[in-house]
């Protein structure tokens, strides 16, 4: 296996690294692409190698993918807020740079699979209840609509047996560690991680919001598995909603509070932010995973466990 990861210099490529290595004893080579060199304690042994490039440069690319590559993990972004305060550079590195991985794929070995990242953000509008694989898209971020034209354009180049490729719609993750970054969703993350750090933190949007989560472990474990997944069962369009839970701040908070008690209240506060609001409470509140469920895909238990899960993590 000789694998690429473009954004992997990130906390999700990160993970995505540490267990590809654990997973997979067979693997030759690693190559982590980013904007910024691989923190050096993830360089453990010398199949990982830390690539500076610019993903929206094709000569770039070119250099990097060949025919001994076997996977191609798609993370890089501009996330859902900054693709909207800056719309040209969402279309460099979020629609420009996918198209220039596919045809680069394409002209190296069309027996790569790639593995795309996508979003709960190509939906929007008038939704259902709850929303399944058939589902339409309709994006109400031009984040959204980024991601919808380059799910169009993977699920082309899959049809035509230009490259083996699967797009997988990810849930909110949290809980991130780190720090906030300019995704709409941050706050997700944020109003649990800095108050268990003692630090203040907002919730911006209306805390009975419906909100649709996964914990960056069932996250990781499901990207893994579409590397792995025999495409025909997915009859057709080469798109999966990975599998998520339902849960809103209300009860994210209530959560923490039956862990740190009544004091950890006091950190949060809960300042409308009418743009995250407009962007968060457009996409799905909920889906029917049945069908991802049956080929494999797993989900976390609820957003109790995904608590406790983190907090192991920071001991």
């Amino acid at each position: 296996m000789n694998i690429i990861i473009t954004g992997g210099a990130g906390f999700l490529g990160s993970e995505l690294l540490n267990n590809l290595l654990q997973q997979f004893p067979q693997i030759e080579t690693i190559k982590v692409v980013d904007r910024i060199k691989l923190d050096s304690n993830l360089i453990t042994n010398n199949k990982v190698h830390s690539i500076v490039a610019d993903i929206t440069v094709k000569e770039d690319i070119e250099k990097i993918i060949n025919e001994q590559t076997t996977h191609v993990f798609h993370l890089a972004a501009i996330v859902s807020s900054h693709a909207e305060e800056d719309f040209e550079l969402g279309m460099l590195v979020n629609l420009k740079a996918t198209h220039i991985l596919l045809e680069c794929c394409r002209q190296a070995n069309p027996n790569i699979r790639l593995v795309f990242s996508s979003s709960l953000a190509v939906f929007g509008g008038e939704l259902p209840e709850q929303i399944d694989y058939m589902t339409a898209m309709q994006p109400s971020s031009s984040y959204g609509t980024q991601k919808a034209i380059c799910e169009l354009l993977v699920n082309d180049y899959a049809r035509k047996g230009f490259v083996d490729a699967v797009t997988v719609r990810l849930p909110t993750i949290c809980i991130r560690p780190g720090v906030p970054n300019k995704a709409a969703s941050s706050f997700v993350s944020g109003m649990i991680r800095e108050p268990l750090k003692q630090q203040a933190s907002n919730c911006p949007v209306d805390v009975d919001l419906p909100l649709w989560v996964s914990s960056p472990n069932s996250v990781i474990k499901n990207i893994i598995h579409a590397s792995q997944l025999d495409t025909k069962l997915l009859k057709g369009f080469r798109t999966v909603n990975l599998p998520g839970l339902k849960t809103s701040p209300k009860e994210m908070i209530e959560c923490l509070v039956k862990i740190k008690g009544e004091p950890v209240l006091e950190l949060i506060s809960y300042e409308k932010d009418e743009n995250v609001e407009r962007i968060v409470s457009s996409w799905p509140q909920s889906m029917n995973n049945e069908k991802e469920l049956a080929i494999g895909f797993v989900k976390d238990k609820d957003f109790n466990s995904i608590l406790n899960a983190y907090l192991d993590t920071q001991k």
